[in-house]
C-alpha cells in the first residue's frame, strides 16, 4: 500500500491530467484559440506548462485590437482536422492567426469558463506580421484636398456659395469574392492559409474596408445571395445605405449590388440586366448587370440625375464574342436609362469587373466609343492571354438581329425614334455640321461598333513614378487589372467628343482616387486574399464633382 504523500501526489497528477485533456483534446485547439484580451493563466498557475507539447505566445498582435493565441505550426500539420473537403489545406509550416472580428466556430467544452480577461505581465514576443498594403489618396484638385481635410475635422460650412453650386461624391467598385466561387475554384488560392478563407473570417474584413473608405456609392460584384440577405444588406443598411441587388441567372449563387447613401441620393429607377437569352446560343451565360438612376439630394447648380451602372462580365478569355455582346446589352440599357426627354444624357459612372485588361480591344471600345472588329480573333478581345487559344475570328455581325440591339449599342426601336427626332431637328436647322454627321453614320462598315458615351478611366493603370503596371486582382495564377471605374468626363467643348452624337447634361470631374499597387507589392503580403484583405480583388475608390 502506498504512503499518504504518494497517494495525494497521484490524485493531484490525475486531476491535473484530466483538466489538461479537456482543454487540449480537440484538434481545432491546435489551429486557433482566441479571446478578447490578454490570457490569464490563474486557473492553472499551479501547473507546469512545460509538460504540455504546445508553445504559447501571449503578446498581442500589433495590427489587431484583440489578443490572439498563436500555436506552434509544427503541431498543426495534420490534414485530418479539416472540417470540410472544400477547405484548403495548409501550405507549408506557416503561422496561423484569427481575425479580431471572427467568432470561434469550434471550441472545446466549457472553454469560456477557463479563460479570463486578466492582464498578463510576463509576455513572450510574437513573430512580426506580414504587413499591410500601403495605399494613399491621390488628389487631382486642390479644392478636393481642402474639402477632405474639412470633412475629417467636421468643419464644413454649408453657407459657402461656391460649394453650394457643386456636388461632390465618391464611388467604390469592389469584387468581394463569393464564398461559393472561392470554394469551387480553390486552385486559385493555394498560396492562402485555409483559415483566412472562411466567410466568418472574411466578411468582417470586407465590411471594415467599406466602413473605412466610406464611399457614397458602392458597386459590388460577386455578392452571394444568401450572404447578401442575412449579413451584407443589413450591415450596409445600418451604415446608411440603400441597396439594390441583381442575382445571376441560372443556378449561380452571386450577383451585383449597387448601394448608395440615402443622405446623399434618392433612387429614381433601378434596372437589372440579364445577359442570358434562351433562344440565342451565343448568350448562354448567366452574367448580369444593374443600372440605377440617382438624384442628388443637395441643391446645386447642376440639377441633373446621375446614372450608375455595375456589371461582372464573363471570365472566359477565349469568348470575346460573348463579352462584347454582354457589354453591348449593358450599354443599350444605360442609354435607355440615362437619356432625358430633351435628348440629353445624364452623367454616367460605369463600374465593374470587366475581365479585360487595359488597352485591350474591349477596353479601347469603352474609352473611345468605337471598335472595328474586322479580322479580330475572339481570344484577343479581352487581352487576358498573351498567346490566346481562341483563334476563331469574330463573326459579322457578332450577335444576331433578333437580339434587337444595333451596332450603336442601342435598342433598335429606341434608335429609330431618336433618328426620327434628329431628322426633324436637322430639317429645321439644316446645318452643315448635321449633314456631315449623317454622311458619317451612313458610311459605317458592318464591322463597326459604336456607343454614345465618351468614357474616361479613373485610373491610368501604370504607377506614375515607376511606370510599373497597377493590378486590381491577385491569386495563385497571377495578378492583373480587370476592375474599372469609367465615367463621362466633363469637357469644355462638346464638339471635341469624338463621334459624340448626343449632348450630356453636365459632366463629371475626377477629383481624386485611392492609389493602386503593383503585383510585387501584393506578393509582399502573400498576395490576395490575406490576413487583412479578404478578397482576391482590391477595392477601387474615386471622387467626382458634378459640373455643367
Amino acid at each position: 500500500m502506498l504512503s499518504r504523500p504518494l497517494q495525494r501526489l497521484g490524485r493531484d497528477w490525475i486531476a491535473h491530467w484530466n483538466l489538461a485533456q479537456r482543454v487540449f483534446q480537440n484538434g481545432p485547439t491546435y489551429k486557433c484559440a482566441k479571446w478578447t484580451e490578454y490570457c490569464s493563466w490563474v486557473w492553472c498557475s499551479h501547473l507546469n506548462l512545460q509538460d504540455f507539447p504546445v508553445t504559447w505566445n501571449r503578446k498581442p498582435h500589433n495590427h489587431i485590437q484583440n489578443c490572439s493565441i498563436h500555436l506552434c505550426p509544427a503541431n498543426m500539420k495534420s490534414e485530418g482536422d479539416e472540417p470540410t473537403p472544400k477547405r484548403r489545406k495548409c501550405s507549408g509550416d506557416q503561422e496561423i492567426s484569427c481575425s479580431p472580428n471572427e467568432q470561434l466556430s469550434t471550441s472545446f467544452p466549457n472553454e469560456t469558463s477557463l479563460f479570463h480577461n486578466e492582464p498578463q505581465h510576463e509576455e513572450e514576443s510574437l513573430p512580426k506580421p506580414r504587413g499591410v498594403i500601403k495605399r494613399s489618396w491621390e488628389y487631382f484638385c486642390q479644392q478636393s484636398k481642402k474639402m477632405k481635410i474639412l470633412e475629417e475635422d467636421k468643419q464644413i460650412s454649408q453657407d459657402n456659395k461656391d460649394l453650394q453650386e457643386k456636388f461632390d461624391f465618391t464611388v467604390m467598385s469592389y469584387n468581394i469574392l463569393s464564398q461559393d466561387l472561392l470554394e469551387d475554384n480553390s486552385h486559385l488560392y493555394k498560396h492562402c492559409r485555409h483559415q483566412i478563407l472562411s466567410w466568418n473570417y472574411r466578411f468582417p474584413n470586407v465590411l471594415s474596408d467599406i466602413k473605412q473608405l466610406d464611399a457614397d456609392v458602392l458597386c459590388l460584384q460577386e455578392v452571394q445571395e444568401d450572404q447578401y440577405g442575412k449579413e451584407i444588406k443589413p450591415s450596409l443598411e445600418a451604415l446608411g445605405y440603400h441597396c439594390e441587388y441583381k442575382m445571376r441567372t441560372g443556378r449561380k449563387p452571386d450577383g451585383c449590388a449597387i448601394c448608395f447613401k440615402t443622405s446623399k441620393f434618392s433612387l429614381l429607377s433601378s434596372n437589372p440586366v440579364e445577359f442570358f437569352r434562351r433562344n440565342i446560343p451565343l448568350l448562354d451565360r448567366d452574367n448580369v448587370g444593374l443600372v440605377v438612376l440617382l438624384q442628388p439630394r443637395f441643391h446645386c447648380k447642376v440639377t441633373t440625375a446621375i446614372c450608375v451602372a455595375n456589371t461582372h462580365l464573363l471570365y472566359n478569355p477565349r469568348r470575346g464574342d460573348i463579352k462584347l455582346t454582354q457589354l453591348a446589352m449593358l450599354l443599350a440599357e444605360i442609354t435607355n436609362v440615362a437619356i432625358r426627354e430633351d435628348g440629353r444624357f445624364c452623367p454616367l459612372v460605369l463600374c465593374g469587373d470587366f475581365n479585360s485588361v487595359p488597352y485591350s480591344p474591349l477596353y479601347n471600345f469603352l474609352r473611345e466609343g468605337k471598335l472595328n472588329y474586322d479580322g479580330l480573333p475572339i481570344g484577343k478581345v479581352s487581352g487576358q492571354e498573351q498567346s490566346p487559344r481562341g483563334k476563331r475570328i469574330l463573326s459579322i455581325p457578332i450577335w444576331p438581329q433578333s437580339l434587337g440591339i444595333s451596332q450603336d449599342c442601342m435598342y433598335e426601336e429606341q434608335q429609330k425614334q431618336l433618328e426620327k427626332e434628329r431628322e426633324r431637328g436637322e430639317a429645321k436647322e439644316n446645318t452643315l455640321e448635321a449633314s456631315e454627321e449623317i454622311v458619317m453614320v451612313s458610311q459605317r462598315l458592318p464591322t463597326d461598333l459604336h456607343h454614345s458615351f465618351q468614357l474616361s478611366s479613373a485610373y491610368t493603370h501604370y504607377l506614375p513614378d515607376s511606370g510599373l503596371p497597377e493590378v486590381t486582382t491577385c491569386h495563385s495564377r497571377g495578378a492583373v487589372t480587370v476592375d474599372y471605374i469609367f465615367y463621362s468626363e466633363a469637357r469644355d467643348n462638346t464638339s471635341e467628343q469624338l463621334g459624340a452624337e448626343h449632348i450630356f447634361d453636365g459632366g463629371l470631374k475626377l477629383l481624386g482616387r485611392l492609389s493602386l499597387v503593383t503585383e510585387k507589392d501584393l506578393w509582399m503580403v502573400n498576395g490576395l486574399p490575406n490576413e487583412n484583405n479578404s478578397s482576391d480583388h482590391l477595392p477601387l475608390l474615386a471622387e467626382f464633382r458634378l459640373e455643367e
